[in-house]
Protein backbone atom coordinates (compact mmCIF):
# COMPACT_ATOMS: atom_id res chain seq x y z
CA UNK A 1 0.00 0.00 0.00
CA UNK A 2 2.82 2.60 1.14
CA UNK A 3 4.61 1.66 -2.78
CA UNK A 4 1.62 2.44 -4.49
CA UNK A 5 0.75 5.95 -2.73
CA UNK A 6 5.01 6.87 -3.02
CA UNK A 7 4.64 5.46 -6.88
CA UNK A 8 0.86 7.94 -7.25
CA UNK A 9 2.78 10.55 -5.55
CA UNK A 10 5.56 10.11 -8.18
CA UNK A 11 3.23 9.97 -10.93
CA UNK A 12 1.63 13.05 -10.52
CA UNK A 13 1.74 15.33 -13.05
CA UNK A 14 3.02 18.96 -12.97
CA UNK A 15 3.34 20.38 -15.97
CA UNK A 16 3.64 19.65 -19.84
CA UNK A 17 6.47 20.37 -22.51
CA UNK A 18 6.42 19.70 -26.02
CA UNK A 19 3.14 17.46 -25.26
CA UNK A 20 5.19 15.53 -22.88
CA UNK A 21 3.91 15.37 -18.95
CA UNK A 22 6.07 16.17 -16.87
CA UNK A 23 5.67 14.69 -12.85
CA UNK A 24 7.06 15.11 -9.62
CA UNK A 25 9.04 11.89 -10.18
CA UNK A 26 11.23 13.23 -13.55
CA UNK A 27 12.13 16.05 -11.23
CA UNK A 28 13.05 14.06 -8.25
CA UNK A 29 15.09 12.12 -11.17
CA UNK A 30 17.08 15.57 -12.80
CA UNK A 31 19.39 16.00 -9.56
CA UNK A 32 19.75 12.40 -8.88
CA UNK A 33 21.27 11.60 -12.56
CA UNK A 34 23.23 15.17 -12.49
CA UNK A 35 24.94 14.54 -8.84
CA UNK A 36 25.47 11.11 -9.81
CA UNK A 37 27.53 12.05 -12.99
CA UNK A 38 29.01 15.02 -12.41
CA UNK A 39 30.61 12.35 -9.62
CA UNK A 40 31.53 9.85 -12.12
CA UNK A 41 32.98 12.51 -13.95
CA UNK A 42 35.35 13.92 -11.59
CA UNK A 43 36.93 10.59 -10.37
CA UNK A 44 36.96 9.70 -14.38
CA UNK A 45 38.71 12.92 -14.86
CA UNK A 46 41.30 12.82 -11.22
CA UNK A 47 41.86 8.96 -13.00
CA UNK A 48 42.90 10.16 -16.36
CA UNK A 49 45.53 12.92 -15.01
CA UNK A 50 46.66 10.82 -12.29
CA UNK A 51 47.85 9.04 -15.43
CA UNK A 52 49.49 11.61 -17.28
CA UNK A 53 50.94 13.37 -14.61
CA UNK A 54 52.80 9.80 -13.98
CA UNK A 55 53.86 10.19 -17.71
CA UNK A 56 55.29 13.50 -17.46
CA UNK A 57 53.05 14.91 -19.57
CA UNK A 58 52.46 18.83 -20.62
CA UNK A 59 50.86 20.67 -17.54
CA UNK A 60 48.96 22.93 -20.06
CA UNK A 61 48.10 19.77 -22.08
CA UNK A 62 46.55 17.86 -18.91
CA UNK A 63 44.64 21.70 -17.97
CA UNK A 64 43.44 21.50 -21.52
CA UNK A 65 42.01 17.66 -21.80
CA UNK A 66 40.55 18.45 -18.02
CA UNK A 67 38.61 21.61 -19.58
CA UNK A 68 37.21 19.16 -22.84
CA UNK A 69 36.15 16.52 -20.59
CA UNK A 70 34.10 18.88 -18.20
CA UNK A 71 32.46 20.34 -21.33
CA UNK A 72 31.83 17.11 -23.01
CA UNK A 73 30.31 15.64 -19.50
CA UNK A 74 27.90 18.30 -19.08
CA UNK A 75 26.86 17.80 -22.97
CA UNK A 76 26.19 14.08 -22.06
CA UNK A 77 24.67 15.08 -18.96
CA UNK A 78 21.88 17.59 -20.08
CA UNK A 79 21.33 15.03 -23.12
CA UNK A 80 20.81 12.01 -20.95
CA UNK A 81 18.63 13.82 -18.30
CA UNK A 82 16.27 15.57 -20.74
CA UNK A 83 16.30 11.46 -22.54
CA UNK A 84 15.18 10.02 -19.62
CA UNK A 85 12.39 12.33 -18.65
CA UNK A 86 11.56 11.84 -22.65
CA UNK A 87 11.43 15.50 -23.22
CA UNK A 88 12.51 15.81 -26.69
CA UNK A 89 15.05 18.41 -27.51
CA UNK A 90 13.63 20.18 -29.98
CA UNK A 91 11.10 21.48 -27.34
CA UNK A 92 13.53 23.82 -26.15
CA UNK A 93 15.29 25.52 -29.38
CA UNK A 94 12.43 28.39 -29.52
CA UNK A 95 13.05 29.04 -25.43
CA UNK A 96 16.88 28.35 -25.60
CA UNK A 97 17.19 30.52 -28.86
CA UNK A 98 16.20 33.11 -27.33
CA UNK A 99 18.01 33.13 -23.80
CA UNK A 100 20.83 32.75 -26.70
CA UNK A 101 20.37 36.13 -27.88
CA UNK A 102 19.50 37.55 -24.77
CA UNK A 103 22.69 36.13 -22.80
CA UNK A 104 24.75 37.17 -25.86
CA UNK A 105 24.50 40.85 -25.81
CA UNK A 106 24.11 41.01 -21.81
CA UNK A 107 27.41 39.22 -21.36
CA UNK A 108 29.43 40.01 -24.27
CA UNK A 109 32.55 39.98 -22.47
CA UNK A 110 31.96 37.13 -20.32
CA UNK A 111 31.61 35.33 -23.75
CA UNK A 112 34.95 36.62 -25.09
CA UNK A 113 36.65 35.59 -21.71
CA UNK A 114 35.29 32.26 -22.28
CA UNK A 115 36.67 32.15 -25.98
CA UNK A 116 39.75 33.82 -25.51
CA UNK A 117 41.06 31.03 -22.74
CA UNK A 118 40.08 28.41 -24.97
CA UNK A 119 41.96 29.77 -27.18
CA UNK A 120 45.14 30.40 -24.47
CA UNK A 121 44.64 26.83 -23.62
CA UNK A 122 44.25 24.85 -27.12
CA UNK A 123 47.54 27.67 -28.59
CA UNK A 124 49.17 27.74 -26.07
CA UNK A 125 51.08 30.92 -26.63
CA UNK A 126 50.76 31.03 -22.86
CA UNK A 127 51.03 27.96 -20.66
CA UNK A 128 51.83 27.25 -16.80
CA UNK A 129 54.65 28.21 -15.55
CA UNK A 130 55.07 30.89 -18.09
CA UNK A 131 56.65 34.22 -16.63
CA UNK A 132 55.04 37.34 -18.32
CA UNK A 133 54.87 40.79 -18.12
CA UNK A 134 51.60 42.69 -19.01
CA UNK A 135 52.18 46.46 -18.76
CA UNK A 136 53.82 47.00 -15.46
CA UNK A 137 53.13 43.39 -14.08
CA UNK A 138 55.30 40.66 -13.71
CA UNK A 139 54.73 37.18 -12.86
CA UNK A 140 54.76 33.57 -13.17
CA UNK A 141 50.96 31.85 -14.79
CA UNK A 142 49.71 29.82 -11.87
CA UNK A 143 46.67 28.75 -13.74
CA UNK A 144 44.55 29.14 -17.00
CA UNK A 145 40.39 29.15 -16.56
CA UNK A 146 38.17 29.30 -18.86
CA UNK A 147 37.31 33.20 -18.14
CA UNK A 148 40.75 34.87 -16.37
CA UNK A 149 44.44 33.52 -16.04
CA UNK A 150 45.96 33.05 -12.43
CA UNK A 151 49.36 35.32 -12.27
CA UNK A 152 51.30 34.90 -9.08
CA UNK A 153 53.20 38.57 -8.93
CA UNK A 154 57.08 38.52 -8.00
CA UNK A 155 55.99 40.22 -4.85
CA UNK A 156 53.85 37.13 -4.31
CA UNK A 157 50.26 39.00 -5.10
CA UNK A 158 47.79 36.36 -6.88
CA UNK A 159 46.33 38.70 -9.88
CA UNK A 160 43.52 37.35 -11.86
CA UNK A 161 43.91 38.64 -15.70
CA UNK A 162 41.02 38.70 -18.45
CA UNK A 163 41.74 36.29 -20.92
CA UNK A 164 40.67 38.24 -23.69
CA UNK A 165 43.24 41.12 -22.48
CA UNK A 166 45.86 38.88 -23.32
CA UNK A 167 45.10 37.58 -26.65
CA UNK A 168 44.58 41.84 -27.56
CA UNK A 169 47.56 43.22 -25.85
CA UNK A 170 51.09 43.12 -26.13
CA UNK A 171 52.37 40.56 -23.69
CA UNK A 172 56.13 39.85 -23.22
CA UNK A 173 56.47 36.19 -22.30
CA UNK A 174 60.32 35.92 -21.23
CA UNK A 175 59.94 31.93 -21.59
CA UNK A 176 57.72 31.31 -24.38
CA UNK A 177 60.50 29.85 -25.95
CA UNK A 178 63.05 27.99 -23.48
CA UNK A 179 64.65 30.24 -20.45
CA UNK A 180 67.28 31.51 -21.94
CA UNK A 181 67.64 35.03 -20.46
CA UNK A 182 69.94 38.03 -21.53
CA UNK A 183 70.76 40.67 -19.12
CA UNK A 184 73.59 43.05 -18.07
CA UNK A 185 75.68 45.31 -15.55
CA UNK A 186 77.25 48.68 -16.23
CA UNK A 187 79.92 50.22 -14.11
CA UNK A 188 82.16 53.63 -14.50
CA UNK A 189 85.73 53.96 -13.49
CA UNK A 190 87.64 56.86 -13.02
CA UNK A 191 89.31 58.64 -15.84
CA UNK A 192 93.05 57.61 -15.96
CA UNK A 193 91.97 53.46 -15.02
CA UNK A 194 94.07 51.34 -17.58
CA UNK A 195 91.01 50.28 -19.81
CA UNK A 196 92.15 46.78 -20.46
CA UNK A 197 92.93 45.75 -16.69
CA UNK A 198 89.13 47.28 -16.23
CA UNK A 199 87.50 45.29 -18.95
CA UNK A 200 89.82 41.68 -17.62
CA UNK A 201 88.66 42.35 -14.39
CA UNK A 202 85.03 42.60 -15.42
CA UNK A 203 85.06 39.84 -17.23
CA UNK A 204 86.62 37.72 -14.39
CA UNK A 205 83.67 38.74 -12.11
CA UNK A 206 80.81 37.57 -14.85
CA UNK A 207 82.26 33.78 -15.83
CA UNK A 208 82.89 33.18 -12.02
CA UNK A 209 79.20 33.25 -11.47
CA UNK A 210 78.19 29.31 -11.92
CA UNK A 211 74.57 30.88 -12.98
CA UNK A 212 75.92 32.80 -15.96
CA UNK A 213 76.45 30.47 -19.35
CA UNK A 214 79.68 29.87 -21.13
CA UNK A 215 77.72 29.89 -24.46
CA UNK A 216 76.77 32.32 -25.99
CA UNK A 217 79.96 33.98 -24.12
CA UNK A 218 79.58 36.92 -21.74
CA UNK A 219 80.75 40.48 -23.90
CA UNK A 220 82.42 43.23 -22.34
CA UNK A 221 82.48 46.18 -23.68
CA UNK A 222 83.82 49.97 -23.15
CA UNK A 223 80.36 51.89 -23.72
CA UNK A 224 81.32 55.06 -23.70
CA UNK A 225 83.40 58.12 -22.26
CA UNK A 226 81.11 59.78 -19.66
CA UNK A 227 81.14 62.71 -18.29
CA UNK A 228 82.57 61.76 -14.87
CA UNK A 229 83.61 57.96 -15.79
CA UNK A 230 84.81 55.66 -18.37
CA UNK A 231 81.82 53.19 -18.78
CA UNK A 232 81.74 49.69 -19.23
CA UNK A 233 79.34 46.87 -19.68
CA UNK A 234 79.04 43.27 -19.33
CA UNK A 235 77.23 41.25 -21.36
CA UNK A 236 75.72 37.42 -20.61
CA UNK A 237 72.70 35.01 -20.81
CA UNK A 238 71.41 32.67 -18.36
CA UNK A 239 68.71 29.95 -17.27
CA UNK A 240 66.43 31.52 -15.38
CA UNK A 241 62.41 31.58 -15.29
CA UNK A 242 61.79 34.66 -13.13
CA UNK A 243 63.21 37.92 -12.67
CA UNK A 244 64.51 37.42 -9.29
CA UNK A 245 66.89 34.81 -10.91
CA UNK A 246 68.22 38.08 -12.68
CA UNK A 247 69.10 40.53 -9.90
CA UNK A 248 70.64 38.01 -8.11
CA UNK A 249 73.61 36.90 -10.54
CA UNK A 250 73.55 40.81 -11.12
CA UNK A 251 74.00 41.45 -7.91
CA UNK A 252 76.87 39.41 -7.30
CA UNK A 253 78.83 40.11 -10.42
CA UNK A 254 78.58 43.83 -8.67
CA UNK A 255 79.78 42.78 -5.28
CA UNK A 256 82.52 40.69 -6.90
CA UNK A 257 83.22 43.59 -9.32
CA UNK A 258 83.93 45.82 -6.27
CA UNK A 259 86.18 43.39 -4.48
CA UNK A 260 88.27 42.84 -7.69
CA UNK A 261 88.60 46.62 -8.40
CA UNK A 262 89.59 47.27 -4.64
CA UNK A 263 92.14 44.50 -4.60
CA UNK A 264 93.85 46.61 -8.22
CA UNK A 265 93.37 50.13 -6.77
CA UNK A 266 90.68 50.66 -9.43
CA UNK A 267 88.41 53.51 -8.18
CA UNK A 268 84.71 53.36 -9.50
CA UNK A 269 83.82 56.68 -10.24
CA UNK A 270 81.45 59.44 -8.71
CA UNK A 271 79.70 62.25 -10.36
CA UNK A 272 82.07 65.52 -9.31
CA UNK A 273 82.07 69.03 -10.50
CA UNK A 274 84.91 71.55 -10.98
CA UNK A 275 84.42 74.85 -9.49
CA UNK A 276 86.56 77.79 -10.91
CA UNK A 277 86.73 81.14 -9.84
CA UNK A 278 87.99 84.13 -11.72
CA UNK A 279 90.44 85.77 -9.45
CA UNK A 280 90.01 89.16 -11.17
CA UNK A 281 86.06 89.52 -10.22
CA UNK A 282 86.92 88.40 -6.86
CA UNK A 283 89.46 91.59 -6.16
CA UNK A 284 87.39 93.72 -8.46
CA UNK A 285 84.47 92.92 -5.71
CA UNK A 286 86.44 93.32 -2.83
CA UNK A 287 87.70 97.16 -3.95
CA UNK A 288 83.95 97.81 -4.52
CA UNK A 289 83.03 97.55 -1.26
Amino acid sequence: MTLDKIQNFLNTHIMTIGEQSITIGNVVLIPIVLIVGYWLTRLFVKFVTKRLVLRNTDPNIIHLLQRLFYVVAIIVLVITTLDLINVPITAFAFLSGAIAIGFGFGAQNIINNFISGWILMWEKPIRIGDFLEVETTKGTVEEINTRSTRIRRIDGVHLLIPNSKLLENTVVNWTLIDKLVRTSVRVGVAYGTSTKKVAELIMQATVEQEEVLGEPKPIVSFEDFGDNSLVFETTFWIHSGVEGGLRVVRSNIRFRIDELFEENGIVIAFPQRDVHLDGAIIIKNERDL
